[in-house]
């Protein structure tokens, strides 16, 4: 049960981190919140790894961490090629599928065993996380989304997808004994690298500086997605990865549920369904 409140606290924290980090893209350039956001995780991350210390910190373990990163910078830029060459109805599916499937059968291979009633629970979470992630108005002609997106978007949402699921895989092959240092090494790789990406792309004219409003926020969504991180990471060390990563990719009716009551943004039918079936989900998961 502890393992799962960490998990949901994770997705909570998840969800929120990418509201606040949309409602910062809309003021400035998507590149410099991601920039902004990993940066401030870097920062936090090696505070909380020094403040908490660690029993033992091997090379495998920041190992696990760094790779962590490569699949975090991996998915980011995946994911946004895809939806910058297809539909988010059709990109957000298959990135949700990989992302949830691919631990639970990596858990699998690691020698987990899940009672039946999480099972359908997990299955539930994925079709909850689907519908969530649909876009359009209610009715939407889903052939013509599909005739709109090419081949090319599909192989980099799958990618993304394998890649979010990696992440979740590096940070559970950790050792409790290292405390949240993988999770630095994973933000330095992944840090550096975006911070880098930035401000290449303000020498070139392609980006720009934020707002302090806008910074605020960026620097917000960073140190949710870290703590988000640090709670993934105490749970999987304590439950199961395919259960850990089901429950915290639950995420998007976090963002959704805030777009809703921040700003107003409406629900649609589809999504409505989403958040019941998601609801479903964490009962059998966690009742299982």
């Amino acid at each position: 049960m502890i393992a799962a409140a960490l998990a949901l606290a994770a997705s909570v924290l998840y969800g929120a981190g990418d509201f606040l980090a949309g409602m910062a893209a809309r003021r400035t350039s998507l590149p410099a919140v991601i920039a902004i956001s990993q940066l401030v995780g870097l920062g936090l991350s090696a505070i909380a790894a020094t403040l908490l210390g660690a029993a033992e910190v091997s090379a495998v373990d920041l190992a696990w961490g760094a790779l962590g990163g490569v699949a975090t910078i991996a998915s980011g830029f995946l994911l946004i090629g895809a939806l910058a060459r297809g539909s988010m109805s059709v990109v957000a599916p298959i990135t949700a599928v990989c992302a949830i499937a691919l631990p639970v059968l990596a858990g699998w291979a690691l020698g987990e065993q899940i009672a039946v009633l999480r099972l359908v629970g997990i299955g539930l979470a994925l079709v909850a996380v689907v519908l969530i992630g649909l876009e359009g108005p209610d009715g939407e002609d889903s052939a013509t989304a599909r005739r709109a997106t090419p081949p090319t978007a599909l192989l980099m949402a799958f990618g993304a997808g394998v890649a979010i699921a990696a992440f979740y895989v590096c940070l559970q092959r950790t050792s409790p004994a290292a405390g949240l240092w993988p999770l630095a090494a994973t933000r330095a790789v992944s840090g550096t690298a975006v911070g880098v990406f930035w401000l290449l792309a303000l020498r070139r004219g392609r980006s720009t500086a934020p707002t302090p409003p806008v910074l605020a926020l960026a620097l917000a969504s960073g140190a949710l997605d870290i703590a988000a991180n640090a709670f993934y990471l105490l749970a999987v060390r304590q439950g199961q990865l395919g259960i850990v990563a089901t429950l915290a990719s639950l995420y998007p009716a976090s963002t959704v549920l805030l777009a809703w009551l921040v700003i107003g943004e409406p629900i649609r039918r589809i999504q409505a369904a989403g958040l019941g079936a998601a609801a479903v989900a964490i009962l059998l998961i966690t009742g299982g």
